[in-house]
């Protein structure tokens, strides 16, 4: 039987991406004593690596595929096929900022000058690339973390690091010279899996339903009836990805004889809290919202 070896992050990105695979409709289960989580799908297996070094098991074969930062792959100058970007927008894996950043009062304002002196990073090989890029000589250290302190207590005259908003790289007493690239969790395949078609359509449905689920993740359904007079006003009111569903409901005697709609949609959950309470003004009622897993 065909079966796809795929990479799943561990560390900062695995809770996140367990989810987003439940919502695509794979169940992951993790045990704290292997590194080999099971999936209710036999048509694949999973090894729990750090996001680090998924992109060179990929690259090597020894995965078919795998989930890892574009940053890592960037790091490891890594040949691989990129299948998708998974932009989480509501999870802990938004995209972050790779930075260059040095002490407050640092006099140091662009790259250039930085020439001749200590850099310390855990992104080691891009970082001598960006300065030999720039024909700027600098001596790149590895950091095992805490790399802010590094620079905040003057063993290093900057840092190459990650952050979200620059909070934690101000709260060290530390100032951002530029920004060097944005990274986020992509989905990448081996170039020769690529090429098999099984595999390929394996990745391409995995793409499929992981991307459905992102795209679901800041949004909910809204049902709701309405009499048909009050239909045009109601509709007028709800943002759609096209139209909403309308149907007819059955007339029973619970009507009174009177023409009752049902209206279904799509919504931005963050538009539904000022949505409803105008949809009741409009004559709406029965007015349920519910979460979504997947919008194809």
């Amino acid at each position: 039987m065909n079966v796809l070896k795929l990479g799943i992050p561990k560390g900062s990105l695995e809770v996140a991406t367990i989810e987003l695979f439940r919502k695509s409709g794979w169940k992951i289960t993790t045990n704290a004593r292997s590194y080999f989580p099971a999936i209710d799908d036999p048509e694949i297996t999973c090894n729990l690596v750090r996001a680090q070094e998924i992109s060179r098991y990929v690259v090597s074969g020894n995965l078919d595929a795998g989930i890892t930062g574009k940053d890592w792959i960037l790091e490891n100058g890594s040949d691989v096929t990129v299948a998708c970007d998974l932009v989480y927008s509501k999870a802990s894996l938004r995209p972050t900022r790779w930075v260059l950043a040095v002490p407050m009062d640092s006099s140091v304002t662009r790259p250039e000058d930085l020439h001749g002196k200590t850099v310390a990073t855990e992104l080691v090989n891009y970082t001598r690339r960006y300065f030999a890029d720039r024909s700027v000589a600098v001596n790149v250290q590895f950091s095992w973390g805490a790399t802010e302190a590094k620079a905040a207590e003057g063993l290093v005259d900057a840092i190459v690091e990650v952050t979200e908003t620059g909070s934690t790289i101000r709260a060290h007493g530390l100032r951002i010279v530029c920004d060097l690239f944005e990274s986020n969790p992509q989905l990448i395949v081996n170039n020769e899996a690529w090429t098999n078609p099984w595999k390929r359509a394996k990745v391409d449905q995995i793409r499929l339903l992981l991307q459905g689920a992102l795209v679901a993740e800041t949004k909910v359904g809204i049902k709701l009836n309405v009499r048909r007079d009050d239909l045009d006003a109601v509709v007028a009111l709800i943002p759609s990805l096209t139209a909403p569903t309308v149907a007819q409901l059955y007339p029973t005697a619970a009507l009174h004889g009177e023409e009752w709609l049902s209206v279904e949609s799509v919504i931005a959950e963050a538009v539904a809290r000022e949505l409803i309470p105008r949809l009741q003004s409009a004559g709406a009622v029965g007015i349920i919202e519910y979460p979504l897993n997947k919008i194809i």
